[in-house]
Formats: structure tokens, C-alpha cells, sequence
């Protein structure tokens, strides 16, 4: 179901989404994410018991998304370090690495240590860090030249500090860690979208399961009373794509993959990842334009192994012959994985229009063509040239190291010292392009670009290219300019946008990746998510914009909104919360390549200097006459016939009209509707933490409950921040009675969220955000922040929910953006596959088609009327409070719900689940071609289907899927290289078990019946190792489970995320990790033997459900060009194509669902209690 927000980006920033992908997606950009940490929920990395496990992967940039969490980040500006590796001397303050014993030396001959001993967890005083952050902070040099950050993390979520243990012991570490993806009672999976978004279309989140697959895709494990957190370190080498050889394109990015495959003190290929499954860890890689990182984390107790294991890397990888056209396959497959995606297609078209000799000119990703048969047919050794590469780049005094663990610092000193001091220097000078500036200046930049996009969307991108602006982030000038451009309170560009509905949404700034920023350039972008009728007046959106801009180029920057955004920040950092380790590291060895040791907690956050002057220059080169504008829309199909050579995107280029082209030119009129912000009426200024009026609880307690609803509530006494998080389900029966109400709660959910989006907006940026998403069975309203204003942020969406209202002009507007909504989400392989599995297995289910025909049917404006005013008489309203709140606060926001508005209680109960159909002992098959006629990749998921079982069976399935997922991997992607996500899925099907293996392929090389084949053999040889496994890999495998159940929380956020699934699938097993804990405790290997083959033959209920792309291998003589996906027309319903199996045997194949569903049986409503 639609999840709609209106929690988009802060004004000033080019907001970033990180979802459970950046393994790799459908989507992803070649250009990698940059992570924030204000404490705000996102995707997490770590996905252990579902979706695709970590590879090497570029990063999705996405600019807004209702789907995922989003976080934020002031605009990231690069500075000239005296601590960065590039600089050979100390700089003042820093510290040479020296190990323990020497350490002790020195400080005896200056005759110090008998005297006064320093302390062994002493942090360097002049890294800022915040109020709030009670970790300690210490950074070294070691002597060939790597600089690293330790991180000890010696105290608890309250900040209190733990006891200091023996080096590399764990206090009372006899059971292990792990991490769980259960929903207890929702379909529990990675939500593998490809969050493919041009600038903020709506459609990322109207996918089957939206509410509770997020929560559980962000993979925050359900932990109890916490124990500690896992350890984590992040390499970064001041290299990227940039460096690539013109005759080996991709070759940085193909590098990323290589090193991994073994080293010579460990050969074995997967071995690092085995030894981090084996003991809960995970880990990452991306490559970007300047810089490349590699990321990982386990439990603590192995985390000095895992760091010499993964310093080998670094030190000796093997990157051996024969593995080398197997993994060229699996960047291959990354790459046409990344094909349909048209942020991606974007952004190549982008690239090419700079000077010849500009690097962002070369193609990143690499492919087959460039990385084998292109070098084989001009007599090039990929293998021999890897090595130079290597050789060359990976040195010493390019990297940045960041450690994070449960030690002293002088143990993480030592540590580093001894492992990272081996990595090779070869004394050269870092490879620089920052003399490559001015890269679009050319005659064809400022012109515009007509683009024929994937999906249904209408978008006007409008883009300069400035100076660098990395030395400017103190002062950050793009920041403080997009806070203004992307604002949407009254007198914004989107405010009269909107109001002319010609505009959806609006993103403006620097995203801060290598693509957007980087020492040659910085990008300013103006995103407009455009209605039909704002593509018809698409050059007066424009104007509008640069109306904006010149207002703000007349007044000059105004100290008191940069003074405003600044506070903003300042109060986020003093009161952040902590974040996930792999996280954390990762972003910090990122920022010491770009800012001086001081601000390498601070940099990338806080504004430092109020400068108009480097304001007003970046403003002012902001004009008409620079602007690149690409303007996308499927209506331009068939009027494009130029080709863009890597994504093949068909484009068209002209010049700018005439008439816009003298006005713009001119000292055109300013717009009276546009204005600057007023002061900002949301920002917190009491941070007090307020005394229990009530007993202290361990979980959420029940303190209101009648007919009408109940509400659930914990007082924080564990992060002690002054934030609280407020969450409402508003249940009702009326939403699954058919298709078309579907549709109209949809409806219904998006014109609030249009509603609320000016007047919430200032709430919004002050870091009190909201979301409104339509669940399956109701409306779920997610508020969170700074708990002082909170309560009037979530009085102002009753309020407008009370009084909703609309006008038939934003009826049309949001219903015609749904109808692309729809079909953005069928063309995707991977969302069509898991909609037709749900449809399958879920009983009453409405499918995306069926959602769709309603919608193309025609809805009126009186339906909805009659709709909301049904669903808003009858519910159900079920609320948890958790954070800086009183029991008797919290009271008032269900008080609130049931004064303004006034329904009467439920009839009957509403279950919050479907019931889910039986399946029969048999082999199914449902094979379906995608809907995007241009898309090679294929989607194959083979599912077996358990049943209703208990809390024990539940924790013997995610034992299996956890062993189960590095042998997957390395037999499906890595030996028969079949595609680059490979996963294995615990699934949670509204309490129904069972699990899958899912490989993304391409036509172009695979036809999905074999891929089927190779899943089975791959069972097959799962089984044996199965029943080969030792008693001791067994207990370590389960204690790695147990250990990341015990994992503690990294802010309260993910305990709320934790409680609140719970309360919105209405089982409230609040201490459910306790309990799961204890069923693993007593599991014995045979069981675990017993319940698998159980599944594979005595009851053997499996499901395969293939989406084909197209290709040769599935018998296509012609695969038409990616661009030429419009088909079905916007007005035509689309319909699955249905095949029966070509090779694959004792097989029931399933041709059209609802006929073959309905002689199923349908199994009672389950929940996991017990």
C-alpha cells in the first residue's frame, strides 16, 4: 500500500535516501550516498535474515522518498585537511601510532609516567564532538602515512559509562549476537524497490506492504536489555572513478569488486564474508567519483581478527586470473541492473555534456564489453593492468581508517598499529583534477534537453555548474541558498507552484556525491516533480524559479535565516543521537579526507561562519543564462532521436525558446506572490527531560483503552534526549472491501499529505517531522522530534485530517499522479514479482493491476467525499507514545484524536492481517514477461511456504536462512555468477512462515527456468552441508544469532520501530527478542536438520514465481530499446502475460491467480504469540 509523506527534505539540503540497497538495486547510482547522522531513522545497512546481502555496490542517490526514512545532510563541502592522508608532515596535535610498550618508553623518558600516568582511554581534545556523544575520540598517523580515528565506545545508551574489560574479552560474552528481519505478522522481506526517484515522484512507497516491511527493511532488530553494540571499521582511499584509464572504463569500480576476492594470508574467495556471517557481521563497499570505501562490522569479540582479515585486503589481496571473468559478470549485472533507472540514465546524459578532456566524460560503472571483450579485442590484460591499478592507487597515504569498538583506545592503538602499518606506501602523489575546473562551460550546456524517461513522470531539472565550493563549509553558501529554494511554506516557489498545479514537489541543492561535488565542480540542481498541466507551462515553472532566485540575488543573503538554519543544526548536533557503528565509521573515514581534524565530527553538520560575500558570489552565478534544463516526460516518446551511448536514454537538445530566452535576459518583473520564509514558530528552545509521573516500565504499558481505541506508553529512561516519537493507527474495515476503495484511501492519503505540506513545512525543518503513510488497514501517523512543539505538530494533522477538504483541481491533479504511481511500480521486476506473490498467498488481496483499473475506470470527486466521510465516522485509533513525554501528555494525543474526530467505535474488529492462503504439496510455477518492454533483467523467487507456527519454529527459520546465506551467495552469484542480487528471505506472510531464495538475472544471458534449476541444485548441496555441520559450527552459528538479538539499541528510535510493530499488528509481545532468545537456547542441530528437510520432501509447498525480461535466452530475436517502455499507453490497463514452463518438470503452473487461488484453502488468522 501507498505510504505518503509529507517528512521530504529540509530546505537546504539535497536530501538522501539510504535504503536496505546499497548492496545493490534496481536503481542504484553509480555515484554513491553520503550518510548523516542527526539520529533520524533510515534504511539500516545490516540485513542479515533478508534481502540481498552486502556486496559491492555503487549507492542509490535518491532525492525524496515516502518509502524509506529519510536523513539529511548540511551541504558536505571538502576542505584542505592538515590531518588528511594527502599531507606527508604531522599536523599540530596529531599523534604518531606507537604501540603499547613503546608508548610506555617515550613517556618514561620524559619522565612522566611514574608521575602520572595517563590515562589508556584518553581521547584527543581537539576533535568536537557533542554534548551528547559519550564516545572517546583519538587520532593517529601511522608511519606509512594511513591516518586513523579510533572510537572507543565504552559507555551505555544513557551514557553511563561500562566497565573496562581485558583486551579483546567480552564480559559475560557466552551467548552471541544477531540480527532478525520477523514483522510478527506482516510479509517480512527487504523491500528491494530500486528507489529509482528523478526529483521526488510519489511513487517509490505504493508498494504491497509499505508500514511494517519498512520498519523491518531498516532491519532494527527487536533487541532486549542490551548488551553492547557491534564493532565496526571503514576504510576510505582518496581515489574513485575519476582515475579510471580511458581504455578501461570501470576499472576503479571493478577493482571495489576484486580485492575482496581473497587475499594471500587468507586465499579462500568468500572467506571474509563467511567468518562475518558466521559471527553477525556484514559488510560494503562503494566507489565514487574521488574517493572509494570499504566497510564492515561483526561482534565485538572478533573484531581483531576480522580486522587483520580484512587489512589483507589492502595489504595482499590475490585478485587471481580465474576469478576475474566471473566477477566482471557481476558487475555486468550491476550494471544493467542500474540501466532502468532514470536518475541513473540522468546523470550519464549529464556527464557527457562536459568538456572532452573532463573526466566525469568516462563511464563508471563498467560493463562486459568495456572490462573484457573491448580489452581482449585491443590486446589489453584487464588482469595485468588490475594490479597496476592497485599497485598505484591503493597506497597508504591515501587512506583514512575509522575503528569503532567496546575497547580502551590504547587497544584499538595497538591494533591499528600492528595490522594497518603493513598496508604498502608507494610515496606518489595523490592523482589531483582540481585544474579541470569550469567542465560545462561549453556551447551546449545551457539549452534544453528533452529526455524520454522509463517511467511515467514529468520533471524539469534545472542545473549550473559553479566552482568547487569545498573549501566554503564553514560557511556553507549552497546550504543556506537550497534552504530557500526547497522551502515550502507560503512564498515559496512551490507554494505558488502548487497553487497554480503545476507542480507536485520541488528538491533543490547539492546531493554531495562525487557526481554533484567534487574538486573540479559543484552542481546546484532545481528538481520540479511536474503535474500534466505543469508540463504544458513547463517554461513559465522555470520563470517562476528564477523570479525566486532573483529576489534572493536583489536582498542579498539575510543573517537571520542563515542564523535560523543554523541553530537548527546546532540543536540537532547537541542533542543527537547515536547512530549504528558501520554507519558512523563509514561516514567519519569519508570526512577526514575532507575536513581538518577539529571538524571531522562537525564538518559535514554545523554552519561555522556567517559570510554574505561567498554567499552572494555562489547566488549570483545562479542566472538564466547558465542554467542547463532537462526536461523529462514520456510524451516526448518518438520526438527524440539522439542516444545517449551507455543507458541508451533517447534525448533531444535545442535551444532555449526565443521569448524565455530575451525575457530571462532582461530585468524581468519579480512574482509578488514570492517572499522569504518568516521566522520559524517550530523551533525548540526547551530541552528540559521531564520527571516520570508514573512507574518506570521495561516495555510499553496499556494506559488508555476503550471501544474507540487504546494508546501504549514508555517514558525513555535509556537515551534520556529531550525527543519523543507519537504513533497512530487509524483502523478501519472499509479499506479492503474492494479495488476502489483502495484506491480512494490512497487518494484520500496523498491530497492530506498536499494539504499538510505548507503549513507542517516549518515544523518539518525545525527536526519535527511526520509522515503519513496508508497502510493496508488503515492510516498511520508518524510523528517525531524535539518534544517540546511536538504536540502541535501532531494537532495540526488532526486537525486538517478533521477538517479534510479539497478542490476538483488537486482531485485530478493526485489521481492522474497516481495513475504513473501504478505503473512506475509494474515496470519494476522485482515489485511486479513480489505483487504477484503476495497476490497468490494472500487471501483478498488487490494486486497493483487491480488498483490500476479501478483507477483507469474513473473515480469521482463525490466517491471520495462519500469515502472519507464513511472511514473517518467508524474506527478503530490505537496509539504508542514513547520519549520525553508524561503519561499524562501522552493521554492528550488519543484525547485529541477522539475530540476532532468524533467517530463512533468499530461494529466488529478489524483484523490487521490478511489470512493467507494454503498452499498445496506441489512444485507451483507462475511465469509472467515484464511489463517494461525495454528491461532485460528478470526476477526469479523460489518460496517455500511453512505455515502457522511458533515462536520456536520462528527462530529455527531464521537460524536456517542466517547459515543459509553465504553459501547462497557464493554458489549463485559467485561460481555460477547467474546475477548480482542473491539472496536468501526469511518471510513473515501475516504470520504465515517461510523462506526463499531470490536471484536477479538478465534475459540477455539466463532464461529463468535455468536460474529455477540452479536455486534447486543449490538446495540440494545446502542440504548436505547441512547435514555436515559440526556441533561446534552449530553453537557458533546460533550464538552469532543470539548475539545480534542481544545487540543494543543505537538510539530509541529503533526500540520505538521495535514496539511499534507490535502495536500495529495488535500482538503486543513486547518482549518477544527475550523469548526468541530463549527458544534458540535450547535448539539442537538435529531440529534444525529435521525442520529443513521436513520442508524440502514431506511437505514440500513451493512457490516460483518468475518476471522474464527480455532477451534472447527467452526467446526474444529483438530486445526493443529501453526507451521505448511506454507500452502499455497511459490509458491502456496493463495485463501479465502468463507462460508455461519450457524445461522445468512436475510442475503446477499457475495461469491466472484468482482462478487457481480460489479452490485454496485459506488458513486462519495467526499470530506468533507463544
Amino acid at each position: 500500500t501507498p505510504s505518503t509523506s509529507a517528512a521530504g527534505p529540509k530546505p537546504g539540503r539535497m536530501w538522501k535516501v539510504l535504503t536496505a540497497v546499497s548492496r545493490g538495486c534496481s536503481g542504484i547510482s553509480p555515484l554513491r550516498i553520503d550518510r548523516a547522522f542527526h539520529g533520524r531513522d533510515r534504511a539500516g545497512l545490516r540485513d542479515h535474515l533478508a534481502g540481498p546481502r552486502k556486496i559491492f555496490a555503487f549507492r542509490p542517490i535518491v532525492r525524496r522518498s515516502s518509502a524509506v526514512f529519510l536523513t539529511a545532510m548540511p551541504g558536505r563541502t571538502k576542505a584542505s585537511s592538515a590531518c588528511g592522508p594527502e599531507h606527508s608532515e604531522d599536523s599540530e596535535g596529531s599523534r604518531e601510532a606507537k604501540t603499547g610498550a613503546v608508548q610506555e618508553e617515550a613517556d618514561a623518558e620524559n619522565g612522566g609516567a611514574a608521575a602520572c600516568e595517563p590515562s589508556p582511554n584518553l581521547g584527543d581534545p581537539e576533535i568536537v564532538k557533542s554534548p551528547s556523544d559519550p564516545k572517546q575520540y583519538r587520532y593517529i598517523r601511522l608511519k606509512n602515512g594511513l591516518c586513523a580515528l579510533l572510537i572507543s565506545d565504552l559507555h551505555n545508551p544513557d551514557g553511563s559509562p561500562c566497565a573496562i574489560s581485558s583486551e579483546g574479552e567480552d564480559e559475560g560474552d557466552s551467548e552471541e549476537e544477531t540480527d532478525d528481519d520477523d514483522d510478527s505478522g506482516a510479509e517480512i522481506e527487504d523491500d528491494q524497490e530500486g528507489y529509482d526517484d528523478e526529483c521526488g515522484d510519489y511513487d517509490e512507497d505504493l508498494d504491497p506492504d509499505s508500514e511494517l516491511e519498512e520498519l523491518t527493511d531498516k532491519d532494527e532488530t527487536r533487541k532486549r536489555n542490551c548488551t553492547e553494540k557491534q564493532s565496526a571499521a571503514a576504510l576510505c582511499i582518496g581515489v574513485g572513478s575519476f582515475s579510471d584509464p580511458n581504455e578501461l572504463p570501470g576499472l576503479a569500480h571493478f577493482l571495489e569488486h576484486m580485492v575482496f576476492m581473497g587475499s594471500s594470508k587468507y586465499p579462500d574467495e568468500n572467506g571474509f564474508d563467511a567468518f562475518l556471517k558466521k559471527h553477525g557481521g556484514s559488510d560494503n563497499a562503494s566507489t565514487d567519483c574521488e574517493r572509494t570505501i570499504f566497510q564492515f562490522d561483526v561482534q565485538r569479540k572478533y573484531f581483531k581478527e576480522a580486522l587483520d582479515r580484512w587489512a589483507q585486503f589492502f595489504i595482499h589481496p590475490l585478485m587471481i586470473r580465474d576469478a576475474i571473468d566471473r566477477e566482471v559478470e557481476a558487475v555486468d549485472s550491476e550494471y544493467q541492473l542500474a540501466r532502468p533507472s532514470d536518475a541513473n540514465r540522468r546523470e550519464m546524459l549529464f556527464g557527457s555534456l562536459a568538456k572532452s578532456n573532463h573526466p566525469m566524460k568516462k563511464f563508471f560503472w563498467g560493463n562486459a564489453d568495456t572490462l573484457k571483450r573491448e580489452p581482449k579485442e585491443n590486446g589489453i590484460d584487464t588482469y595485468t593492468r588490475l594490479r597496476e591499478f592497485w599497485q598505484r592507487y591503493y597506497s597508504a597515504h591515501y587512506m583514512t581508517l575509522v575503528v569503532q569498538s567496546k575497547e580502551i583506545l590504547d587497544t584499538l592503538e595497538k591494533w591499528v598499529t600492528e595490522i594497518f602499518s603493513e598496508i604498502p606506501n608507494n610515496d606518489l602523489s595523490r592523482p589531483t583534477f582540481g585544474h579541470l575546473t569550469d567542465p560545462f562551460d561549453t556551447p551546449d550546456f545551457p539549452k534544453l534537453y528533452r529526455v524520454v524517461p522509463i517511467r511515467k513522470t514529468h520533471s524539469l531539472n534545472i542545473t549550473w555548474g559553479l566552482p568547487p565550493q569545498e573549501q566554503y563549509y564553514r560557511v556553507k553558501p549552497l546550504h543556506y541558498i537550497s534552504w530557500l529554494v526547497g522551502h515550502e511554506g507560503k512564498g515559496s516557489i512551490l507554494s505558488y507552484l502548487r497553487k497554480k498545479f503545476w507542480a507536485l514537489a520541488l528538491y533543490g541543492g547539492n546531493g554531495e556525491t562525487g557526481f554533484e561535488q567534487n574538486s573540479t565542480y559543484s552542481v546546484f540542481s532545481i528538481c520540479v516533480t511536474l503535474t500534466d498541466e505543469g508540463y504544458k507551462h513547463f517554461y513559465e515553472v522555470a520563470h517562476v524559479v528564477f523570479q525566486y532566485l532573483k529576489i534572493l540575488q536583489q536582498a542579498g543573503p539575510e543573517q537571520r535565516i542563515w542564523e535560523e538554519i543554523q541553530k537548527i543544526e546546532a540543536n540537532e548536533f547537541h542533542y543527537q543521537e547515536q547512530t549504528d557503528p558501520v554507519e558512523y565509521v563509514e561516514s567519519l573515514c569519508e570526512n577526514m579526507q575532507l575536513f581538518p581534524k577539529e571538524d571531522i565530527l562537525t564538518g559535514d553538520q554545523l554552519l561555522f561562519e556567517y559570510n554574505p560575500e561567498i554567499i552572494s558570489k555562489a547566488l549570483n552565478q545562479l542566472i538564466p543564462s547558465q542554467a542547463n534544463l532537462i526536461l523529462l516526460s514520456a510524451s516526448h516518446e518518438g520526438q527524440c532521436q539522439l542516444k545517449e551511448k551507455w543507458f541508451g536514454t533517447q534525448y533531444s537538445v535545442e535551444d532555449v525558446d526565443q521569448h524565455w530566452s530575451d525575457t530571462w535576459a532582461s530585468d524581468f518583473k519579480l512574482n509578488p506572490d514570492l517572499h522569504l520564509p518568516e521566522e520559524n514558530r517550530y523551533i525548540a528552545t526547551d530541552f528540559a527531560l521531564k520527571d516520570p509521573d508514573c512507574p518506570q516500565t521495561e516495555y510499553p504499558v496499556n494506559i488508555m483503552s476503550s471501544q474507540q481505541g487504546c494508546l501504549w506508553y514508555k517514558k525513555d529512561d535509556k537515551f534520556k534526549i529531550p525527543k519523543a516519537y507519537i504513533r497512530f493507527h487509524l483502523i478501519s474495515p472499509l479499506i479492503q472491501q474492494s479495488a476502489e476503495n483502495v484506491v480512494l484511501f490512497e487518494t484520500f492519503v496523498n491530497i492530506l499529505a498536499h494539504n499538510l505540506a505548507e503549513p507542517a513545512y516549518e515544523a518539518d525543518v525545525a527536526q519535527l517531522e511526520y509522515k503519513l503513510v496508508a497502510g493496508e488497514h488503515g492510516l498511520i501517523i508518524r510523528v517525531k522530534g524535539f518534544n517540546h512543539k511536538l504536540p502541535l505538530l501532531f494537532q495540526l494533522i488532526i486537525d486538517y485530517l478533521a477538517d479534510f477538504s479539497f478542490t476538483p483541481e488537486v482531485f485530478e491533479m493526485i489521481t492522474e499522479q497516481l495513475k504513473k504511481t501504478y505503473f512506475n511500480i509494474l515496470i519494476k521486476p522485482e515489485t511486479l514479482a513480489k505483487d504477484i506473490r503476495l497476490l497468490i498467498l494472500e487471501h483478498c488481496r488487490w494486486s497493483m493491476i487491480d488498483k490500476y483499473e479501478a483507477l483507469m475506470k474513473g473515480l469521482s470527486v463525490d466517491s471520495l467525499l462519500l469515502f472519507v466521510k464513511a472511514f473517518k465516522s467508524q474506527l478503530f485509533a490505537e496509539g504508542l507514545v514513547q520519549g520525553n513525554f508524561t503519561s499524562s501528555e501522552s493521554k492528550e494525543f488519543l484525547n485529541y484524536v477522539n475530540e476532532k474526530l468524533h467517530f463512533l467505535p468499530l461494529v466488529h474488529p478489524c483484523p490487521v492481517q490478511f489470512r493467507v492462503m494454503d498452499l498445496p504439496c506441489a512444485h507451483l510455477l507462475c511465469k509472467v514477461k515484464t511489463l517494461n518492454k525495454g528491461d532485460a533483467n528478470s526476477e526469479v523467487t523460489v518460496y517455500y511456504q511453512s505455515g502457522a507456527r511458533n515462536l520456536r519454529e520462528y527462530s529455527l527459520m531464521e537460524l536456517l536462512v542466517m547459515y543459509m546465506e553465504e553459501p547462497c551467495f557464493d554458489f549463485l552469484r559467485t561460481k555460477q555468477t547467474l546475477g548480482y542480487h542473491v539472496y536468501a528471505s526469511c518471510r513473515n506472510t501475516s504470520g504465515i512462515l517461510g523462506f526463499s531464495v531470490t536471484v536477479a538475472t538478465q534475459a540477455t544471458k539466463y532464461n529463468s527456468e535455468v536460474v529455477d534449476k540452479k536455486i534447486e541444485e543449490f538446495f540440494l548441496c545446502f542440504e548436505e552441508k547441512l547435514k555436515n555441520m559440526t556441533e561446534e559450527s552449530f553453537k557458533t552459528q546460533v550464538t552469532a544469532l543470539i548475539k545480534l538479538k542481544e545487540c543494543e539499541d543505537s538510539h530509541l528510535g529503533e526500540e520505538v520501530d521495535r514496539n511499534w510493530i507490535e502495536v500495529v499488528t495488535q500482538q503486543y509481545l513486547f518482549d518477544r527478542l527475550v523469548r526468541e532468545i530463549d527458544a534458540l537456547k535450547s535448539l539442537s542441530q538435529s531440529e534444525l536438520v529435521d525442520w529443513f528437510q521436513m520442508h524440502r520432501h514431506k511437505e514440500r509447498k513451493v512457490l516460483s514465481v518468475h518476471v522474464v525480461g527480455f532477451g534472447v535466452h527467452e526467446g526474444d530475436a529483438e530486445v526493443p530499446s529501453l526507451s521505448n517502455v511506454h507500452s502499455p499507453s497511459s490509458n491502456e490497463i496493463p495485463q501479465l502475460t502468463f507462460f508455461d514452463p519450457s524445461s522445468l518438470t512436475d510442475i503446477t503452473c499457475i495461469k491466472n491467480i484468482k482462478v487457481y487461488t480460489s479452490a485454496l484453502n485459506v488458513l486462519p488468522y495467526h499470530k506468533i504469540l507463544k
